[in-house]
């Protein structure tokens, strides 16, 4: 009985090391690192993190602000900055190839003059809502103060290249070699299982988003498309709901708007 299920074993080792081999290196890094770098995210990127063990280092006037740039920042960095250096290194000879690259930026750039108007007229019409105002910028402070909504712009924004990277371009173009367009469906599903605790519309839709954007980078040829792309739905929700609480205009039409733009004037 032992000889028999030794020999079992060691069958199935042969058949594992085989199974092992025959995986394609690149796609299978990648996708185990992508995974690391979501869970590191989560982890070093905690804005309680921060608050227990980084934020007696300054000021307590920069504390709020600074937790929510350190969610940010690691977004950006291990979003970004660790796997662009990761697949130049071990994998990529080009920007090209790792998505950085300008790719077709005449087509990208009339994408996103079609879809930016749009996205500015729905966030205005979604910010004239109270549970919006009260939600967006995440950071209140900075509906008051314009030197800090800059600050905490950019920072956003920052966060948003790490997001996108990672997914439209690490996992897109580092699988591109082994799943060809399937890769475009392979980065669309982490995407949309990292959406599943929103309102059940907007996890619906990021499937649809995921696989839109992903089809969208593969066929211009760079990641940097997505981020006005998908970044804009949030800053401009943050400009309007910052906008509309200070100037307590309410009202989703033109004239609403020329109120608006007149009181910022003034």
């Amino acid at each position: 009985m032992l000889h028999a299920l030794a020999a079992r074993l060691r069958a199935e080792w042969t058949r594992l090391r085989r199974a092992a081999a025959s995986l394609d290196g690149q796609a299978t890094f990648v996708l185990a690192f992508a995974a690391l770098l979501v869970a590191l995210q989560f982890i070093l990127g905690d804005r309680g993190l921060f608050r227990r063990h980084l934020a007696s280092f300054l000021p307590i006037s920069w504390h709020g602000l600074a937790s929510w740039g350190w969610w940010f920042g690691m977004q950006g960095l291990l979003g970004f900055v660790v796997p662009a250096i990761v697949l130049r290194a071990l994998y990529a000879d080009t920007l090209t190839e790792m998505g950085l690259g300008l790719g077709e930026w005449r087509l990208a750039t009339v994408v996103a003059a079609l879809y930016l108007p749009v996205v500015a007229v729905g966030t205005w019409v979604l910010s004239d809502g109270a549970a919006f105002q009260q939600q967006y910028p995440h950071y209140s402070p900075a509906t008051q103060d314009w030197s800090v909504f800059l600050i905490y712009e950019a920072l956003f924004l920052f966060y948003w290249i790490g997001w996108e990277y990672l997914w439209r371009g690490f996992v897109l173009f580092g699988t591109a070699p082994a799943f060809g367009l399937h890769a475009i469906f392979v980065q669309a599903l982490p995407f949309a299982a990292l959406h599943v605790t929103k309102p059940w519309p907007e996890a619906l839709l990021s499937i649809v988003g995921g696989i839109a954007l992903g089809a969208l980078v593969w066929r211009c040829r760079s990641f940097w498309i997505a981020v006005p792309i998908h970044a804009a739905q949030m800053m401009l929700l943050d400009l309007w709901c910052t906008l509309r609480i200070r100037t307590g205009v309410s009202g989703i039409g033109l004239e609403a708007f020329l109120d608006l733009l007149g009181r910022v004037g003034g």
